[in-house]
């Protein structure tokens, strides 16, 4: 914890307050920079410090923590002995002075404090193993990982990667997982993983790279889905950490450096709504508000979902999929085969004329003709029907 001199009373007597109010801990950002009282964070138990540190801390940003007592006592010593004082530039390093304190202790309790710092260590070890383990899993992984990643994890290489392999219907899914190192701690970050679906019965493969973003992750079924050239609905975080909505749909057309394809993004203001687009078609299912949300959830994750499709009075299943680049969906017949929109458009319009014809035909079998004039035929009927429409 580094920290101005000109803010080193003030700190000592924050922290004096905070001791006494029962805080044990202070954490901190461990950078070339100095700290001020408001970039502090105390807690009353070990264990919601080194959580918090561990869930602040990334590969750039590492944050730390001290015995609040430990770094009251050092302060309060260099006050009144102006050699324990460690600063440069007017910069004090309190953990520093903190260690060196440390060493001037009795052999016994310097042994003591090592022995402890070795079971902080374990304890670490095996929060950042349980950490990666539910990352790992809820990123689409499962839990078949667990054992080879605590044995990676125990080897303490600076990298290590795992491999992983799954079917989705006819084709081949693997993976290999990426994980480092931090250069400041000993704990390990999941970066990436890479991605090669293989067709059935075809040579032809396809390659893509996700990276792994906290709160955001890309799963491997969405990946999956991506790379099929479907489109995926995600809550993203920009650089300034603001949550916002998006659609995102590989650009098979455009690829970056590493060869990886780019992603569009259709964001709220692009007005794509799902919803209003389901609603344009004769979808049983979004008569039941229970089904309706499963199969918006299901078209969002980017799956090929079905559907039944009221026809001509009949159901049939067939599969859809979202299209926010053109505000629509896409719907296959029970072959997989693309079924054009706008023919779908024309047999519902059919249907309905269909459907006039027969109402006109059953309320000229119910009214008699009348006598003083000729009866007029079925075509010039639908005739001026249809003149009186336009």
């Amino acid at each position: 914890m580094k920290i101005r001199k000109d803010d080193y009373q003030d700190i000592l007597e924050y922290l004096t307050k905070k001791r006494w109010e029962g805080e044990e801990f202070v954490a901190f950002l461990d950078d070339t920079f100095p700290v001020s009282k408001e970039e502090l964070f105390t807690f009353s138990a070990e264990y919601d410090v080194r959580e918090f540190c561990y869930e602040m801390s990334t590969d750039i940003d590492f944050y730390n923590f001290l015995s609040i007592r430990s770094a009251c006592r050092a302060m309060k010593e260099a006050a009144e002995n102006n050699e324990l004082l460690i600063e440069k530039n007017d910069i004090v390093n309190v953990s520093l002075m903190v260690a060196v304190r440390y060493e001037r202790l009795e052999k016994e309790q310097f042994n003591n404090n090592q022995f402890n710092n070795n079971q902080n260590s374990e304890v670490m070890n095996q929060k950042n193993f349980e950490y990666l383990r539910d990352q790992v899993k809820y990123t689409g992984f499962g839990e078949g990982l667990e054992n080879d990643l605590k044995q990676k994890i125990q080897e303490g290489n600076p990298e290590f990667k795992l491999p992983y392999e799954t079917k989705y219907g006819n084709d081949t899914v693997t993976a290999t997982l990426n994980f480092s190192q931090s250069k400041q701690s000993d704990m390990y970050f999941f970066n990436s993983y890479q991605v090669n679906v293989q067709k059935e019965n075809s040579s032809d493969t396809m390659e893509q790279t996700f990276y792994i973003n906290k709160g955001n992750n890309i799963t491997l079924k969405e990946a999956y889905n991506l790379m099929e050239g479907r489109s995926v609905n995600k809550d993203l975080t920009n650089k300034e950490g603001e949550v916002y909505n998006a659609w995102i749909q590989m650009d098979f057309k455009q690829s970056d450096d590493n060869g990886n394809f780019k992603l569009k993004h259709y964001h709220q203001n692009y007005g794509y709504d799902l919803e209003a687009a389901l609603s344009k078609h004769p979808i049983r299912e979004l008569g039941n508000e229970e089904y309706k949300s499963n199969l918006m959830d299901s078209l969002k994750k980017g799956n090929l979902q079905s559907a039944t499709f009221q026809i001509n009075g009949a159901d049939q299943k067939q599969y859809i999929e979202a299209n926010p680049q053109f505000k629509t969906i896409n719907i296959y017949d029970s072959g997989m085969q693309r079924v054009d929109n706008r023919q779908s458009k024309k047999e519902r319009q059919s249907e309905g004329e269909s459907q006039s014809v027969k109402q006109d035909s059953k309320k000229e079998k119910q009214t008699p003709a009348e006598d003083d004039g000729p009866e007029i035929p079925k075509a010039s009927k639908k005739r001026k029907k249809n003149q009186s429409i336009s």
